[in-house]
């Protein structure tokens, strides 16, 4: 995979002043459809489109809806009763954020992260993908108040929103990720909201089998995923061009985390990212694979960003972005069918 980005210290101060203004605005709007601006104005910033960043915002943040009032407190007593409630989602916020000014945000992450992993598939996978945005941020620029904030907003969301996938059955093994994927079950009914559709989850291949030997197993396993994951949209997006990117940036989100995680939750994390990317398969995928065209996505990375930006699409930027850490010609393909695909922002 490749990650050259143009200027991931953002000197100009664009992210903070972004996420300032983002943690005005609550994680939802009308009633399930998640704050993508958090995520979409980090991939921005990082590949050299700063200086779009408050138009862009100004535009999304007319959607946007307040943060919800705070109900009671979450404490390190209580907090099981409020996981997964979405009315608590200030209370889990407020939490987060005294957590993260009080310890540091790694011991935090490390804490919570194997409470949370189980409800990977929280908020359609928005909040893991939204905490690994976060958290590429953190470890590659100075720790500052307002990305550390964004942390504990993004925590605060997965907890609110934790949803584990229903019990399922482990089914033939695949010999490798993109294999995996092509088994992966459809639901029966590809009809209706996400949780409809995760109900009717059976059961996944058993990949990638036995557990990794070590950590960098476990990553170059989690690495294998993304970059199926995203070659696959190539083929597949077509189905369902929003909600496909996802199996593609949960994962890609686990994998940013990772080095800010003891080595002890590499593995789990993997296993995690590889059912939710078979959940949003499984629930949005067709059943036929169209070619790839070669066309649709021009050769130089920054090229295809600068699409991207222009075409304004939340959805289509995150994935462009991670299309540009697997960085193979298939991969900038498929960003390019996103932004074919998906509409333009207006």
């Amino acid at each position: 995979m490749t990650d050259t980005p143009d200027n991931p210290m953002d000197t100009s101060g664009t992210l903070d002043e972004a996420l300032e203004r983002i943690h005005l605005a609550g994680p939802e709007f009308e009633g399930l459809l998640s704050n993508h601006a958090p995520m979409a104005v980090e991939a921005l910033v990082r590949h050299g489109q700063a200086p779009v960043v408050h138009r862009w915002f100004d535009r999304y943040s007319t959607r946007l809806e307040d943060m919800p009032g705070s109900t009671a407190p979450v404490t390190a007593q209580n907090w099981h009763e409020a996981l997964g409630d979405i009315r608590r989602v200030a209370d889990w916020t407020l939490y987060f954020e005294r957590e993260t000014a009080d310890r540091p945000w790694r011991t935090v992450l490390a804490e919570w992260w194997p409470r949370l992993l189980p409800g990977i598939a929280a908020g359609a996978t928005h909040a893991v993908i939204r905490v690994g945005h976060s958290v590429r941020t953190l470890l590659d620029g100075e720790e500052t108040a307002p990305r550390v904030r964004e942390l504990a907003h993004a925590l605060g969301y997965w907890a609110a929103r934790s949803q584990p996938l229903p019990e399922l059955e482990r089914l033939a093994p695949a010999p490798d990720a993109a294999a995996a994927l092509d088994r992966v079950p459809l639901v029966a009914e590809q009809a209706g909201g996400i949780r409809n559709r995760f109900a009717q989850l059976t059961g996944f291949p058993d990949w990638p089998g036995q557990v990794p030997d070590g950590p960098a197993a476990a990553r170059a396993a989690l690495q294998e995923l993304v970059r199926a994951s995203t070659h696959r949209y190539a083929t597949h997006g077509y189905g369902h061009p929003v909600m496909l990117v996802h199996a593609a940036t949960a994962p890609n989100a686990v994998l940013r985390t990772l080095p800010a995680l003891p080595d002890a939750l590499w593995a789990p994390s993997l296993h995690a990212a590889w059912a939710a990317s078979a959940a949003v398969t499984a629930a949005y995928a067709p059943r036929e694979a169209a070619p790839v065209a070669e066309h649709q996505a021009p050769q130089d990375a920054r090229e295809l960003f600068a699409r991207a930006a222009a075409h304004g699409d939340d959805h289509t930027i995150k994935f462009t972005d991670t299309a540009l850490d697997v960085g193979d010609a298939t991969a900038l393909a498929a960003a390019g069918l996103a932004i074919e695909l998906n509409p333009p922002a207006r």
